[in-house]
């Protein structure tokens, strides 16, 4: 069975034709959806607007997403895996955020039982007024529970549980520098909060059975006060990560600021069930590196950040063009896919983050996307951040991409 993208019957929010991504995709009794806000389309002026407090907004947003995962027969209560993108303007409203997404999942206030919580703050979202986006990931019968949550667990900002979905794809909630009690460990530390974060991740993957070893993509969100320091991750990563001959593929991204004031970082880190597998269409500059082009495991093809690099020289390129640089990194995803024996049409997600000084040229990305990318097209999700690792890069996706049955 093939990817196909989802078209509700009656999604009053926006049309479903007419954009670079789709609303949502299906595979047999799975989905995932692309970010959504709160946007929809105002009759009256003809365009997309987004409106009202945090508590409305997230409303609006949920009432998005599982409307697109009931078009593919899947219930609230089966959603495995929630990531919440809040600006830092919402942030001191998240709580309210929350409590919408558990009394609309039927969480009831936290528990062992639900899907897997991720929360990345960002500086804001495309559409300015826009509080918080949401993407989702259901299974037919809600996955598989690895880990239980614990009301507080040291080292994850929500209490969320580890969970297993499609194709052994393993989730983990945000993990985050803070004790059980709140409190902000390696005060100032930017490589011992790294640390810090990737060891309660292997933490959580014992509990699931699996270890570090398992990860498949570590995604880090720091700030731009840590740029300097950031090359440090090396030695850590070299101690905690790739043990079973694999390093997982990897992002980092700069916010202006974090879940807490005193953080320095935070990271998403998925894991597999399945062996791993190096995909590497040649390019020798990830031989020093910890961290991977691209990860096969079982039918999915987790990546690496992309971002407007010469692979040989390394050097940064097209700075100030936008749409040059949206050109060049999605065209080394596609060349990726291609050593994979795949093609865009394969690809199933694809996170942007552009930097906020870009923002009014981001237009222009979807011009490229049309261009290079193909139906069923890929479930996205558009994010605002304050700045890349390399100053000259203004955009950095994250793609993932699934492999047809048999291949």
């Amino acid at each position: 069975m093939t990817v196909t993208d989802i078209r509700p019957d009656d999604f009053g929010w926006l049309p479903a034709d007419g954009f670079t991504f789709s609303l949502g995709l299906a595979e047999r009794g799975h989905a995932w959806t692309s970010g959504h806000t709160a946007a929809a389309m105002d009759a009256a002026i003809g365009k997309m607007t987004v409106s009202g407090s945090m508590v409305e907004q997230a409303g609006t947003a949920y009432r998005k997403v599982l409307t697109i995962i009931e078009a593919a027969g899947l219930g609230a209560h089966e959603v495995t895996h929630v990531t919440e993108y809040v600006t830092i303007a919402g942030l001191a409203e998240y709580d309210q955020a929350a409590g919408v997404r558990d009394e609309v999942l039927g969480l009831h206030g936290g528990g062992d039982a639900g899907p897997t919580i991720s929360t990345v703050v960002v500086d804001r979202l495309v559409r300015s007024a826009a509080l918080l986006e949401v993407e989702i990931r259901a299974s037919s019968g809600a996955g598989v529970v690895l880990a239980a949550s614990e009301r507080r667990q040291a080292g994850t900002w929500i209490a969320s549980p580890v969970t297993e979905g499609h194709d052994g794809t393993v989730h983990l909630p945000t993990l985050v520098p803070l004790d059980a009690s709140g409190e902000v460990v390696a005060p100032g530390d930017f490589t011992g909060q790294y640390r810090y974060c990737l060891e309660r991740a292997g933490a959580l993957l014992e509990q699931a059975g699996l270890s570090l070893d398992a990860a498949v993509t570590t995604y880090d969100y720091s700030t731009p006060a840590t740029r300097g320091e950031y090359r440090r991750t090396h030695r850590v990563r070299t101690e905690l990560l790739g043990g079973a001959g694999v390093y997982p593929g990897a992002g980092g991204i700069l916010m202006s600021r974090l879940h807490h004031p005193d953080q320095l970082v935070a990271i998403d880190v998925t894991a597999s069930r399945h062996p791993l597998e190096l995909v590497n269409p040649g390019w020798e500059r990830y031989d020093t590196l910890t961290y991977a082009p691209g990860v096969r495991a079982g039918r999915t093809l987790f990546m690496s950040g992309f971002a407007a690099l010469d692979m040989e020289t390394q050097e940064a390129l097209h700075p100030g063009d936008l749409a040059a640089q949206a050109e060049t990194t999605y065209g080394a995803v596609l060349q990726l896919l291609a050593h994979a024996g795949l093609g865009p049409q394969h690809l199933t997600s694809t996170i942007e983050f552009c930097v906020e000084r870009a923002l009014g040229d981001y237009k222009v990305v979807a011009d490229v996307r049309e261009r290079l990318l193909a139906p069923p097209w890929p479930a996205s999700t558009g994010a605002i951040c304050a700045d890349l690792l390399r100053p000259e890069f203004l955009l950095e996706v994250f793609p993932t991409a699934r492999y047809p049955e048999g291949a």
